[in-house]
């Protein structure tokens, strides 16, 4: 039966409108070149907290951004409503090249990589001299971790009151790291052992890790004291410390330009995203020593040339040692 005659006008058929609405797709995508650059400060359930000038301004992933991942440190592009009042939402558009990158994998067998941090140029390893009991292995993890992201390592020790530092720093001493060694009692009210720690934050981006019950949240208060975030105490049991930071946060240095960064604290640091070949950059003294090495040489086995090139002079024995204890911690599962 038909329910239009024989001179139907376009005007007279019914069409079905579209699920996906009349627009023609396209692969083309907006620019944004009127964006405006912000800072992202911290991530909570895909909602991401970004600095743009000097207003706080909540943000949601764009869908052009796809899998890619937004983290503390990142500089983005933002749009939409920049205004930082109650109930609004902007969106970030554009993630802007990474200086650096700090990874890590849950254990050295899982091959998914956890970004840490973007865009830090200096790592702060907190780690307390008793209570709990300091692990060097995961500082070798975070040492290799830093120089494989080409940040700048920072050793600071805490609860020095409790227990020598000495043996944990002769341990150390042959990477030349930097380092501070405070007390429970300096940072509770002594404003030169927060000189000491502060002087080596200024004009930097520096990444606060370090397991729980060492101190880093109570160390981060303390140099921003405007912004206090939950401490816990060691567990008397187990004798580790309880996670209370449950996200990166970055915070700025107050008077002074630079980024402190406190970072969930960490039971373990796994490295499979590592390539030993990369670790050797860190130690400009041994790495010519390495081209005549056997190819794939993994820098501790019989004929690695390192061996030669030290016994020649060429760089200290206790550097070689470093680096191979370094390597070490890296050790997975194939």
């Amino acid at each position: 039966m038909r329910r239009y005659g024989k001179h139907t006008d376009e005007d007279d058929v019914r069409v079905r409108p579209s699920r996906r609405g009349s627009r023609p797709r396209t692969h083309r995508r907006p620019k944004h070149e009127d964006a405006a650059e912000g800072f992202v400060v911290t991530v909570d359930r895909g909602r991401f907290t970004c600095l743009v000038e000097d207003r706080v301004v909540t943000a949601m992933k764009a869908r052009e951004l796809g899998r890619k991942s937004v983290v503390v440190g990142d500089r983005v592009a933002v749009v939409g409503d920049l205004s930082g009042d109650k109930d609004t939402l902007a969106r970030i558009v554009r993630i802007e090249d990474r200086s650096s990158t700090l990874r890590r994998t849950a254990d050295d067998d899982d091959p998914f990589e956890r970004v840490v941090v973007a865009n830090a140029d200096q790592l702060a390893i907190v780690t307390a001299l008793a209570d709990p009991e300091p692990r060097p292995r995961l500082i070798d993890r975070c040492l290799v971790a830093a120089y494989d992201a080409g940040l700048d390592p920072l050793l600071i020790l805490t609860k020095a009151d409790l227990a020598p530092a000495e043996p944990l720093l002769e341990t150390y001493a042959p990477l030349g790291i930097r380092h501070v060694v405070t007390t429970a009692e300096e940072f509770g009210g002594d404003p030169a052992a927060v000189a000491r720690v502060r002087e080596l934050l200024v004009d930097r981006v520096t990444a606060f890790v370090g397991h729980s019950g060492v101190g880093k949240t109570t160390l981060v208060n303390t140099l921003v004291p405007g912004r206090r975030r939950a401490t816990g105490e060691v567990n008397v049991v187990t004798g580790r410390g309880r996670h209370t930071t449950v996200s990166a946060l970055a915070l700025p240095l107050p008077g002074a330009p630079g980024w402190v960064i406190d970072t969930p604290g960490v039971r373990s640091f796994g490295l499979h995203h590592v390539q030993p070949s990369r670790v050797i950059h860190a130690f400009p003294d041994l790495e010519p020593g390495t081209a005549d090495c056997p190819r794939a040489c993994s820098h501790d086995e019989p004929d690695c040339a390192l061996d030669t090139w030290v016994a020649e002079g060429h760089a200290e024995p206790a550097r070689l040692a470093s680096l191979r204890r370094l390597l070490a911690s890296r050790e997975r599962a194939d």
